[in-house]
Parts: C-alpha cells; sequence; structure tokens
C-alpha cells in the first residue's frame, strides 16, 4: 500500500498537468490575430495618409519657406524706396506746378501791362 499510495500521486500529478492541445491554442490566438491584423491596417492606412500630408522633404520646404520669407521682404523694401522716390517726385512735381502757376501770374500781368501800353500807343 505505501507503494501504491506514491505512484498514484505520480499518476494523479501527471494527468493533472495536461498539454494544450492545437485545436484550444488556435481557439485562444484566432481572436488575438483578429485583431492584430485589424490594428495593422489602421497603421499602414494612417502611415499612407501622413505620407500624403507631409512633404517628403521637410527640409527642403523650409527653405524654399525661408527662401520666399527672404524675398517678400526684400520686396517689401524696394516697395518702401520705391514709395519715398515718389512722394519726392511728387513734391518736386508739386513745386513745379506752383512755380509754372507764378510765372503764369507773371506772364499775365506782363501781357495786361504790354496791352495797356499798346493801347496807350494806339491813342497817342
Amino acid at each position: 500500500m505505501k507503494k501504491i499510495l506514491p505512484l498514484t500521486l505520480v499518476a494523479l500529478f501527471l494527468f493533472s498537468v495536461g498539454c494544450a492541445s492545437k485545436d484550444y491554442v488556435k481557439q485562444q490566438i484566432d481572436p488575438l490575430v483578429e485583431r492584430i491584423s485589424k490594428l495593422e491596417a489602421k497603421v499602414s492606412a494612417l502611415e499612407s495618409t501622413l505620407s500624403k500630408a507631409i512633404p517628403a522633404n521637410v527640409d527642403e520646404a523650409r527653405k524654399e519657406a525661408a527662401e520666399a520669407k527672404a524675398l517678400a521682404q526684400e520686396a517689401m523694401k524696394y516697395a518702401k524706396d520705391c514709395c519715398g522716390k515718389a512722394e519726392a517726385a511728387a513734391r518736386k512735381a508739386e513745386a513745379a506746378a506752383d512755380r509754372a502757376e507764378a510765372a503764369l501770374k507773371k506772364a499775365e500781368t506782363s501781357a495786361e501791362k504790354a496791352k495797356k501800353a499798346f493801347e496807350l500807343e494806339q491813342k497817342k
């Protein structure tokens, strides 16, 4: 009896620690495989969306943006210079117009005097 008891215990222990069958493992892994496949599909979709949205060469895009900014600043400076020159030219033109008006008034006055002198010569 003493010998049977340890053998029985060993047999019980061996039968209690069973191995997993292929079907059991497949049942447990299939839902995980499906979830992983769905996640992989979502990741692929996100990667393709990002690759379309982000330029291929970010450094090149930054360089082009910096060049565009520099050109815009240069154009603004040039426009300010041109505006200043235009204002100066407008002031000169206005001064010339004032001088022309003054000369016109002098010419009209001289014409009036000449006309009066002519009329006086005619009356003599």
